[in-house]
């Protein structure tokens, strides 16, 4: 079994971090530094709790004819006002970023209920909560030193930890190395663009000559030979004095810097499983979007509303659930095709139709209406083109 200690978050709050000792020079990180300053892992990380914060959260009956949204005081509270001063979009992003950054895989929330009824969620911030197992299979969850059983809050994980199935691992473990490169290659390149020793032109002179060796020479030398008074003016120079050669300074493309660091930044958003254009790397894709949505998204979400759901509904039927296709890029094309194809075939009414392009509803527009044409299979024959007209 574990040590106590190698599990348990620290009340000071331990975040994901990178810890280099080896101090090789002037261009090494050294120290403590935070996966949350990293560049490149906040801003994937942001852009998923933003998506996922903007989500709306439908409270949804599982009924024989299939699953219906159920709009009432609860599905508001959960969608629009979760927490007290906070909106459902600032609430869902804490608990994603606390989830995937600062909480280690972890993310805790404590409902508060009244009656019977549930009136409010509270956001716990990572440095106040930590996890007292009690087996392999069962735990406790402390907030501020006060005991909660797993039933009493929700907890929120990513990567489950091998050894404690209830516990999220996080992201640190296989992104630390890759945050490393990224913090040295910046820094590498801080100290590279900031030295003094880039000059663009060595002039060669006979260093027997005296008058090269007093500095007030070589200046007075420099401003009546090489200095002119208009730009593009040629040089005159003794030939047997001088040599000047053209210098080109060392570029980060000519280190690898840039290469390198691009090829960090595909990994972290391999990793992170964002595409690689949300962390400045090559186009935007159509294709690639909609895969992070269904791919990355949409399990977090899953997530997020499963815990929410074992916790805060009592009835069977209900449950919650994320409007991720919301997110999809479809472009308004594609969507009317779509829909007026679904209309015609009488699935969706016209009404529908308008909501999907963002437009307000119409009288009239409420029935299911279907074109001639489509008519059930068994009375194909008996259409009017097929049967004798006196008939």
């Amino acid at each position: 079994m574990k040590n106590f200690a190698q599990i348990r978050q620290k009340k000071s709050g331990t975040k994901p971090a990178l810890v280099i000792t080896d101090n090789a020079g002037d261009l090494c990180v050294p120290g403590y530094v935070n996966l949350e300053n990293s560049p490149e892992i906040t801003a994937g990380v942001l852009k998923m709790a933003l998506l996922i914060g903007s989500l709306t959260i439908h409270l949804m009956n599982n009924t024989e004819r299939g699953d219906e949204r159920i709009v009432n005081e609860l599905s508001r509270m959960i969608d629009i006002t979760p927490a007290p001063g906070m909106t459902r979009q600032k609430f869902i992003m804490f608990v994603v970023k606390t989830m995937l950054l600062g909480g280690q895989g972890n993310a805790v929330v404590l409902p508060h209920t009244r009656a019977g009824y549930l009136k409010r969620l509270e956001a716990i911030a990572a440095d106040r909560v930590s996890f007292l197992p009690v087996g392999y299979s069962d735990y406790r969850v402390m907030i501020d030193a006060r005991e909660f059983r797993p039933d009493d809050v929700l907890h929120f994980t990513y990567n489950p930890d091998r050894h404690y199935p209830w516990m999220g691992k996080g992201i640190t473990t296989t992104i630390r190395d890759v945050a490393n490169g990224l913090k040295q290659a910046q820094a590498t390149k801080t100290g590279f663009l900031s030295t003094e020793y880039k000059p663009s032109m060595i002039v060669k002179v006979d260093a027997m000559d005296e008058k090269f060796a007093d500095p007030a020479q070589r200046n007075r030398i420099l401003e009546d030979y090489v200095e002119t008074a208009g730009a593009g003016k040629p040089w005159v120079i003794p030939a047997e004095q001088f040599d000047i050669q053209t210098v080109r300074p060392l570029t980060l493309k000519d280190l690898a810097i840039a290469e390198d660091m691009e090829l960090d930044k595909k990994t972290v958003a391999s990793i992170l499983g964002v595409p690689s254009f949300v962390l400045g790397v090559g186009d935007y894709h159509q294709s690639e979007w909609n895969n992070f949505v269904q791919n990355t998204i949409g399990p977090i979400c899953v997530g997020i509303q499963q815990e929410m759901t074992n916790k805060l509904i009592l009835s069977p039927n209900w449950f919650l659930k994320f409007n991720t296709l919301s997110l999809m890029d479809w472009d308004i094309k594609t969507i009317t095709e779509v829909f007026t194809a679904l209309n015609d075939r009488g699935i969706v009414d016209g009404n529908e139709v308008r909501d999907r392009i963002g437009m307000s509803p119409r009288e009239g527009l409420d029935e299911l209406v279907r074109l001639e044409n489509y008519i059930p299979a068994d009375m194909a024959g008996n259409q009017k083109k097929l049967t004798n007209q006196e008939e």
